[in-house]
């Protein structure tokens, strides 16, 4: 048996099990309840909407159709 057996053996320094795409930090829409801005929200950012200082915030529906199946 070569080392090839093992994936997980083959990871490098930083990289995680579900793609190792650690450089890039997307942003998550979320519109605000009390002004209905969107805003973008990093994970480091404060949750508070840019425009009117409001704490709640609503995650923006995606357009991707969802389909689960429920036994």
């Amino acid at each position: 048996m070569d080392g090839s057996a093992t994936p997980a053996a083959q990871l490098g320094t930083g990289q995680a099990k579900t793609g190792g795409n650690t450089g890039t930090i997307s942003a998550v829409i979320y519109i605000c309840g009390d002004c209905h801005r969107e805003n973008e929200i990093r994970p480091k950012d404060p949750i508070r909407c840019r425009e009117c200082g409001y704490r709640i915030l609503y995650k923006k529906r995606t357009r991707k159709m969802m389909v689960y199946d429920a036994r």
